[in-house]
């Protein structure tokens, strides 16, 4: 094989780990708006394992995606889409969240845009306390779009447990849920109730009213935090946890758009996602969704 075609090769590999497939480009760091850090971590799982190789098969599934929205006429990959190299740490919960948060943090310093794709739903704790500390001083919360409460004090001695995450995000900031269905009675006694909207009163009987309640305890800046089990497993059943009872597509879109309209997103994580062999189609849902919520973030930015 002659040198020029090694070197396409060797180009061609490259790009393959960029989100949506995209050139060098519209993939170089410099240039990029929006950076994803994939974590593929997985250490607290008891149930179904594999969601280490998420953010690899979100990735892949990227690559078979057009990246044009129809309804906002919006080209994606012109933001500039940076994939950058993986967490690597693999045991520790500590270790992870820490090099996530140091990850995160020098994104915002630098203006891009932090995207986090898990890994199980602990990965996301890191860029949670970098945006916290980021934006210590503006209007600031917290919002996640999940199954499960994970509200947990700790959670067999770790702190920074998946079944945790959202108990370290209400120390930094103001926490709102939504689409949960399931918890324990420790944490059922430790929630504020009026800042959980549980699935049964989002789909029972299509009321909207809960939505403005919603809406009216958002803060300016908010960072979304997504667990992949806030779909109802029927079109997502490819996670650690599946839950009957979860939202569907464009349920899950609805909120997102009126959040951008009525907020200032300043990053996000998608985890969750645990691979089925034989079936990808919930892969490329999780990069569709990733790509969707740029899109309702960044439309209309470009001049």
């Amino acid at each position: 094989m002659c040198l020029g075609i090694v070197n396409d090769v060797n180009s061609f590999i490259m790009r393959i780990k960029q989100f949506g497939e995209l050139t060098d480009q519209n993939s170089q760091f410099e240039n990029a708006r929006v950076v994803i850090l994939p974590v593929p971590f997985e250490a607290g799982s008891n149930w179904i394992k594999g969601s280490d190789k998420g953010p690899e098969a979100m990735i892949e599934a990227s690559a078979s995606m057009h990246l044009y929205d129809i309804q906002s006429d919006f080209e994606l990959f012109k933001l500039g889409i940076h994939t950058a190299e993986a967490v690597k740490e693999g045991k520790s919960h500590e270790k992870m969240v820490k090099e996530v948060e140091i990850r995160t943090m020098q994104l915002l310093k630098k203006r891009k845009f932090p995207v986090i794709i898990g890994g199980e739903h602990s990965t996301g704790i890191g860029s949670i306390k970098a945006c916290a500390e980021y934006y210590k001083d503006k209007d600031f919360c917290v919002l996640q779009l999940g199954a499960h409460a994970n509200q947990r004090p700790d959670y067999k001695g770790l702190a920074y447990h998946h079944r945790c995450v959202m108990a370290r995000a209400s120390e930094l900031a103001p926490v709102l849920q939504v689409g949960i269905r399931s918890m324990s009675a420790e944490e059922r006694d430790g929630i504020k109730p009026e800042r959980v909207f549980y699935a049964h009163n989002i789909l029972v009987g299509s009321s909207k009213t809960w939505m403005y309640d919603f809406l009216n305890k958002l803060d300016k800046h908010v960072y979304i935090s997504i667990n992949l089990d806030v779909f109802d497993p029927a079109i997502m059943a490819a996670t650690a946890n599946p839950e009957p009872g979860g939202l569907g597509w464009y349920q899950v879109l609805e909120i997102l758009q009126a959040v951008v309209e009525k907020s200032i997103v300043v990053g996000f994580d998608v985890t969750g996602l645990c691979p089925i062999k034989y079936n990808k189609a919930p892969n490329l849902l999780a990069a569709k969704l990733l790509a969707q919520l740029l899109t309702y973030r960044f439309a209309g930015t470009l001049k």
